[in-house]
C-alpha cells in the first residue's frame, strides 16, 4: 500500500478491465517517472474522448458525429445488418474487408448472472430498424460464449415472423491449430459447418 495520490492512481487504474493490481501498479509508476507533458497529454486525450467521442443514434457504434461513418457510407449494402455485442466488434469485422452491410451493436449480451436481460441492451433499437422494408439479412455476430450463445437465439426468435433472412457466424478451428489442442465445442461446430472443396 503506498500513501495518498499514488494509491489512489493505482485503484483507479485498477478499476480498468483487465488491469490487475500489478499492471495497475506498473502503469502508476510509468505515469510517475514520465515527462509532464506527457501525462498532460494523456489527460489531455481522456477529457477529450469522454467530451467529443458519441454513440451513433443509429447503430450504437462510436463516432464522432451523431452519426457513424459506416451508417453514413452510401455505398455500404443497407439490407444487410450485421449485430455485434461492442463497437471492438466492429472494428474486428472491419478488418477482414469482407462485410459491406451496416451493424448494430447491442451494447453487450444477454447475462443473467451479470444481471444483463434483454431490457439492457439495444434490442428495441434494433426491432425498430428491422420493420424497415428494407431488410433482407440479419448476420448475428455475438461472440462463442456462453452469453453470446444466449443472446444469437433469442434475437433468432424475436425476428422469426419478420421474413428477414437470420445467419449466424461459422465457428470452428483457428488457421494454423492443432486438431488436438481443439475443445469438443469448436471440433464440433467445425464438423457441422464443413463445406465441400470445388
Amino acid at each position: 500500500m503506498y500513501e495518498g495520490a499514488v494509491q489512489d492512481l493505482i485503484d483507479e487504474l485498477g478499476r480498468l478491465p483487465g488491469v490487475g493490481p500489478k499492471s495497475a501498479q506498473r502503469i502508476a509508476f510509468h505515469l510517475l517517472a514520465a515527462e509532464p507533458a506527457d501525462v498532460e497529454q494523456l489527460a489531455a486525450t481522456l477529457l477529450r474522448v469522454k467530451n467529443e467521442v458519441k454513440f451513433c443514434s443509429i447503430c450504437g457504434n462510436v463516432a464522432q458525429a451523431e452519426v457513424c461513418r459506416i451508417c453514413s457510407d452510401a455505398r455500404r449494402d443497407p439490407a444487410v445488418i450485421c449485430v455485434v455485442e461492442e463497437p471492438k466488434d466492429v472494428v474486428a469485422i472491419e478488418r477482414t474487408r469482407e462485410f459491406r452491410g451496416r451493424y448494430h451493436v447491442l451494447g453487450g449480451a444477454i447475462s443473467p448472472i451479470d444481471g444483463v436481460g434483454p431490457d439492457d441492451l439495444r434490442i428495441r433499437e434494433l426491432m425498430v430498424r428491422l420493420r424497415d422494408d428494407v431488410i433482407t439479412e440479419l448476420i448475428l455476430a455475438t461472440d462463442p460464449n456462453l452469453e453470446g450463445e444466449a443472446t444469437a437465439p433469442y434475437l433468432a426468435r424475436l425476428v422469426k415472423d419478420m421474413g428477414i433472412t437470420v445467419t449466424r457466424l461459422a465457428s470452428g478451428l483457428p488457421v494454423g491449430g492443432d486438431l488436438e489442442y481443439a475443445d469438443e465445442v469448436t471440433l464440433g461446430r467445425a464438423f457441422s459447418g464443413r463445406r465441400r472443396i470445388e
